[in-house]
């Protein structure tokens, strides 16, 4: 039904087998995307700077990028609030003061935070890859309201987010060819990143609680097998003495 968008394809996400890790290569372009392109207008209130290290930065590269951001902080001695430059602990800068703001600048329409997309979805990672790539122009006889756009994967078709990928668009500095697919597949990994960042080692975890588990049901086998197989085959039979 149009009034609820075309389901998106399965997408092979190089993450999504049991014992597969994040790309971790990806999230990095991942984030370029979200830095130059989607932070204008969507925040990632969930996310801190500490949540990039190890991850798709190093430590010195997370501190130098956090403290290009001015935070307000305080109070002083006097009671006055002042400016610092970002810590690791600082959770990423909102594009907008408040809400009312972030209408304002979007023609009443409210940019959703992304930290939680992923996961706040129907469909995931497959909904936003598709919904990123899927502009088109509306097919005939479909009138698309002033200041939206026609995306046939958005409930109703109509969104108020224009395109924003476009070839080219970043300049990678891995080499990687910014095509529309490529940036629309580094950043969506970055959000599945953002709503998961613990993916990695609870599949760790486990993997290890598999390898444990096991062991220990191996263990108890034998066990049961050699240590109570005797009692539990013994026969006790009673001859009562006789009469004589």
């Amino acid at each position: 039904m149009a009034d609820e968008g075309l389901h998106p394809p399965k997408y092979p996400w190089s993450h999504s087998g049991v014992f597969e890790t994040f790309d971790h290569a990806s999230i990095r372009r991942g984030y370029q995307v979200y830095r130059e392109v989607c932070s204008s207008c969507h925040s990632l209130d969930r996310i801190a700077w500490r949540n990039l290290v190890g991850s798709s930065h190093t430590v010195d590269e997370v501190k130098a990028m956090a403290e290009e951001v001015e935070y307000e902080d305080g109070p002083d001695d006097e009671g006055s609030m002042f400016q610092r430059p970002g810590k690791l602990a600082d959770y990423m800068p909102r594009p907008y003061a408040n809400d009312e703001a972030a209408r304002a600048a979007n023609a009443g329409a409210l940019p959703p935070d992304l930290s939680l997309m992923v996961k706040a979805r129907h469909g995931g990672a497959d909904y936003i890859f598709a919904l990123l790539t899927g502009y088109t122009d509306p097919p005939a006889g479909v009138k698309v309201q002033d200041g939206l756009n026609y995306n046939s994967y958005f409930p109703g078709t109509q969104i108020a987010m224009a395109r924003v990928l476009y070839d080219g668009l970043v300049d990678y500095e891995d080499g990687t060819p910014a095509t529309t697919s490529q940036m629309a597949k580094d950043v969506v990994t970055f959000l599945h990143f953002c709503a998961e960042p613990e993916h990695d080692q609870r599949k760790k975890m486990g993997m290890q609680a598999v390898i444990i588990l096991s062991s220990l049901t191996a263990l108890s086998i034998w066990v049961k097998r050699f240590k109570w197989a005797g009692i539990k085959s013994r026969k006790i039979i009673y001859n009562p003495p006789s009469s004589h």
